[in-house]
């Protein structure tokens, strides 16, 4: 039998073990409202629990826990616009090309195996991961079929191919990337070109486009799912060097690595300014990125501050606002 302790216990708990001062009906609310679990011990630290936030206040957690929450909501619905806007682009590329049905880009546009001779390295492990992919779609498509999806449904029951920009709606968005990773590259260059994204300088194969999705999909599903993105430990491998030279070059903000948040910012910033949202909101997501920042650095300590935001984000922020 486990014995859990009571939300006294737990305020006793961070007092005597954890050296934090917290008391009263103020701190027991927050408490509450955030959970011990989900917010003290999911933001006692920054990036790996071997680098402990050297907390003395409680307030102090609360203001680290209320920043997190902060920073979601202005990513979230920026996000889910990319996503969205990204899978549009890429359908009507693709539909501009040939049939909307996943058997024709499948067998025509899905094929970037080709480039390499038969049975090598190169040829299987793309084969791998174009018959990984088809089973990841139909994964999806049962999956969606079974829950009631009316946009899968009304396919297989008026007997029809599910369409791809159907497909499209079910399937995440690292699916998607692994969608257009196993394209060729002739279609990988229309796509980019589509959306402004080819350089031939950092982009001659088409990859930035997959790099980006798959950058993102890890803070779309942290911001989604509610988990912790304030310290990026979200970022499941460091982004290719092409992709952090290719946004230094488009931004001019220097020192891209992904390692602290407002570098995610920079690369929602600039897929937003892409994909043609007004500079007027642009500038008010950085103003608001710019605020939070600065409201947490005035309810900490700073070096905590700068451990988290990095020593050079006002730099950042400004080369930000002259690219947009």
């Amino acid at each position: 039998m486990v014995k859990g302790k009571t939300t006294n216990g737990l305020m006793r708990h961070l007092r005597e073990i954890h050296g934090i001062s917290i008391s009263g009906s103020k701190n027991k609310k927050d408490l509450l409202n955030m959970g011990y679990y989900h917010g003290y011990k999911g933001y006692r630290f920054i990036g790996n629990s071997q680098n402990r936030i050297p907390y003395t206040k409680f307030e102090e957690v609360v203001s680290v826990h209320q920043f997190d929450a902060n920073l979601k909501s202005i990513l979230y619905p920026n996000i889910m616009l990319i996503e969205t806007a990204i899978k549009n682009y890429t359908l009507d590329t693709l539909i501009g090309i040939g049939p909307a049905d996943f058997d024709y880009a499948f067998s025509y546009l899905l094929n970037d195996y080709k480039k390499h001779s038969v049975g090598n390295r190169d040829y299987r492990d793309k084969m791998k991961k174009r018959l990984d992919l088809r089973n990841k779609i139909n994964e999806a498509i049962s999956y969606n079929y079974s829950d009631n999806k009316a946009v899968i449904q009304h396919f297989f029951h008026n007997n029809k191919q599910v369409p791809l920009w159907a497909i499209f709606e079910v399937i995440s968005l690292g699916v998607f990337g692994f969608f257009i990773q196993c394209l060729n590259e002739d279609t990988r260059i229309a796509i980019a070109k589509d959306l402004k994204l080819h350089s031939t300088a950092h982009n001659q194969n088409g990859r930035l486009l997959e790099d980006m999705v798959f950058l993102i999909k890890d803070l779309r599903n942290a911001v989604a799912h509610n988990a912790v993105v304030f310290d990026c430990r979200f970022k499941k491998a460091s982004p290719p060097a092409r992709l952090k030279e290719y946004l230094q070059s488009e931004t001019g903000v220097s020192d891209i690595n992904f390692d602290n948040i407002v570098d995610y910012f920079t690369i929602t910033i600039f897929l937003l300014k892409k994909l043609g949202i007004p500079r007027i909101d642009l500038r008010r997501i950085v103003k608001k990125l710019s605020i939070e920042s600065e409201r947490l650095r005035n309810s900490i300590p700073i070096p905590v501050h700068t451990s988290i935001m990095g020593s050079d984000f006002r730099r950042k922020i400004e080369q930000m606002l002259r690219y947009i």
